[in-house]
C-alpha cells in the first residue's frame, strides 16, 4: 500500500515536471526576421549598432539594423538625421546586447524612463533583459538623433502564409508596388512578414472588414504608409510605417504600429471626422504632430466621437505629441467628444511658436466644440521647447476661419513631468460666449511636487496655477487642482 502511494506520488511529480517544462518552452519563444537581400531598392543597413538577442543563457542571434530618418531642428532649420532601427518577437524573457560602433559609451539611457529597465555596460555593449514586449529607444551619450529604435514585439498568433484564403501575402524581401498605390478591397487581409519591406502606399477606401498586419515595413518616404478613408471594421497591427491617417471611418483599431517620419507635415496618427477609433500600444516618432483629432478636414466631413489612445509612446521632434480640435466646419459646427489618452509616455516636444505649443494641446477652432476629453496616467519626459498643457480657443487665421465654440469637461489625472522648466502653459477662452469650462487637474506632479489648490493656504486656483507655471487668461470657468493621493 505504501509502495503504491509512493509510486502514485512520484508519477504525479513527473507529470507536473513534464507539464512545467512544456509550459516553460511554450512561454519562452524568440523569433528573429530574415535579413534583406542586397538588391536594388532594399533599405540600407546601419552600422552604428550591433544588436543581438537570446533566450536566457542561449545562443546570441543577430538582428538587422535598418536606417531610419528622423528630424532634428536646429534653430529654425530642419536637418534629416540617420538613426537605427531593429525588431524581433518574443515571449517569456529575452536578453539583449546592443554594441555601439559609432562612439565609446560614457552613458547609456533606455527610454521610456518609466519602464525602469536596468542595464549594464561592458566592453562598449549595453546589456539588459526584457520580460514583456516593449518599444524602446536606446541612446548613447545623450545622442537622440543617432539612437537605436528597438521594437520588441509579442509573438504572433495564427500568422497566415501565402496559401491562406483572402490573404495578400508579402514574404521576406523587398517588394515594390507598381504605380505606388495598393488599394485593399473589402474582406481582404494584407500580411507583411517579418523581413518584408514594401515600397508603396496602401489605401483602404470605402471598404469593410480589412486587416493589414504582420512585422514588415512599409517604406514609402515622404508619404503615408497606410490611408484609411470611408471605411469600417479595419485592423492595422504590428507593422512599421511613416503615417497613418483615418478619415470618415468607423470602428478602426491601430495596434502596436510604429510610425517614424522626418519630412514636412509628417504627422503620425491623424483622425479626421471619424468615430470609434482605438490606438493601442503604438510608437510615434514624428516630424509633426504625433496624434491629432480633428473634425472636418481634407474632404472628410463631421465631428469625432470615441477616440482612444492607450499604452503608447509619443515623440514629437516637431510640433505636438497630442493635438485636438483645430480644424472643423465653420458654417456647420462640429463636435469632438469622448476622447481619451491613457497610459502614455511623451518623450519629446519641440514647437517654436509660443501660442501653438503643448504636449497635451486642445486648440478649438472653426466653431468646433471640444468636450469630454481626459488625459490619464501621462508621463512627460524633458520638454526641449514647448508647454506641458495648452487649452485655447483661438482665431488662428492661418488655419481657421473662426474661433471655436468652446472647450468643456477636460480631465488631467495623474500627469507627471520631470525635466527642465518649459514655457508657461496656457489656458484661455476667446469671448463671453466662447469659453473654457470645467477643467480638472487631479494629482498633477511637476518635478516631484504634487500641485493642489490647498498649497497656498488660500481658496481658488490663482496661486496654484502660478506654482504649476500656467497662465490662465480670460473666459475660463471652474479650474480645479486637486489631489487624491
Amino acid at each position: 500500500m505504501n509502495f503504491d502511494r509512493i509510486l502514485t506520488k512520484l508519477t504525479g511529480i513527473i507529470i507536473y515536471l513534464l507539464f512545467s517544462i512544456v509550459c516553460t518552452a511554450q512561454q519562452q519563444q524568440l523569433v528573429t526576421y530574415p535579413f534583406p537581400a542586397p538588391e536594388a531598392g532594399s533599405p540600407a543597413h546601419n552600422a552604428d549598432f550591433t544588436v543581438k538577442v537570446r533566450q536566457p543563457g542561449g545562443k546570441w542571434l543577430d538582428l538587422y539594423e535598418y536606417n531610419v530618418k528622423v528630424d532634428e531642428v536646429r534653430g529654425i532649420n530642419h536637418h534629416v538625421e540617420i538613426a537605427s532601427m531593429a525588431a524581433f518577437d518574443f515571449s517569456g524573457e529575452v536578453e539583449v546586447a546592443v554594441t555601439s560602433n559609432r562612439q565609446k559609451i560614457r552613458q547609456a539611457v533606455i527610454r521610456p524612463l518609466s519602464y525602469g529597465i536596468e542595464h549594464k555596460v561592458t566592453h562598449n555593449t549595453v546589456y539588459f533583459r526584457l520580460l514583456q514586449p516593449k518599444n524602446l529607444s536606446i541612446e548613447i551619450n545623450g545622442d537622440k538623433f543617432h539612437n537605436l529604435h528597438l521594437f520588441a514585439n509579442p509573438i504572433e498568433v495564427s500568422a497566415p502564409d501565402a496559401t491562406t484564403e483572402n490573404v495578400i501575402f508579402f514574404g521576406p524581401g523587398f517588394h515594390e508596388i507598381k504605380g505606388g498605390v495598393f488599394p485593399v478591397p473589402s474582406g481582404k487581409s494584407v500580411y507583411l512578414a517579418g523581413g518584408a519591406v514594401v515600397k508603396g502606399h496602401f489605401v483602404v477606401d470605402s471598404a469593410r472588414n480589412v486587416k493589414i498586419t504582420g512585422r514588415g515595413i512599409i517604406d514609402f518616404p515622404g508619404q503615408e504608409g497606410v490611408r484609411i478613408s470611408y471605411s469600417k471594421n479595419v485592423l492595422l497591427e504590428g507593422i512599421i510605417l511613416t503615417q497613418c491617417p483615418v478619415g470618415s471611418s468607423d470602428s478602426v483599431i491601430v495596434r502596436n504600429i510604429k510610425s517614424i517620419s522626418s519630412y514636412k507635415w509628417g504627422d503620425g496618427m491623424n483622425v479626421f471626422a471619424s468615430n470609434n477609433v482605438l490606438y493601442d500600444g503604438v510608437f510615434c516618432r514624428n516630424s509633426d504632430d504625433c496624434s491629432t483629432v480633428y473634425a472636418t478636414r481634407k474632404g472628410f466631413v463631421g465631428g469625432c466621437r470615441n477616440i482612444v489612445m492607450q499604452h503608447s509612446t509619443l515623440w514629437a521632434d516637431v510640433a505636438h505629441p497630442i493635438h485636438i480640435g483645430l480644424h472643423g466646419n465653420t458654417p456647420h459646427p462640429d463636435t469632438i467628444e469622448h476622447v481619451r489618452y491613457i497610459d502614455i509616455d511623451i518623450l519629446e516636444h519641440q514647437e517654436k511658436q509660443v501660442d501653438y505649443q503643448g504636449c497635451m494641446a486642445i486648440n478649438a477652432g472653426d466653431n468646433n466644440l471640444v468636450r469630454d476629453v481626459s488625459f490619464e496616467d501621462i508621463r512627460v519626459e524633458n520638454i526641449r521647447c514647448g508647454q506641458l498643457v495648452h487649452l485655447q480657443i483661438p482665431f488662428n487665421k492661418k488655419y481657421c476661419t473662426a474661433p471655436g465654440e468652446g472647450i468643456e469637461n477636460i480631465l488631467f489625472k495623474n500627469v507627471t513631468y520631470n525635466g527642465d522648466s518649459p514655457e508657461l502653459s496656457i489656458i484661455t477662452g476667446y469671448s463671453e460666449d466662447r469659453r473654457v469650462r470645467n477643467v480638472i487637474f487631479e494629482n498633477l506632479k511637476i518635478n516631484g511636487t504634487l500641485i493642489s489648490d490647498n498649497m497656498s493656504g488660500k481658496p481658488g486656483w490663482y496661486k496654484t496655477a502660478d506654482m504649476a507655471r500656467m497662465f490662465v487668461g480670460e473666459f475660463v470657468d471652474s479650474l480645479v487642482f486637486r489631489k487624491t493621493e
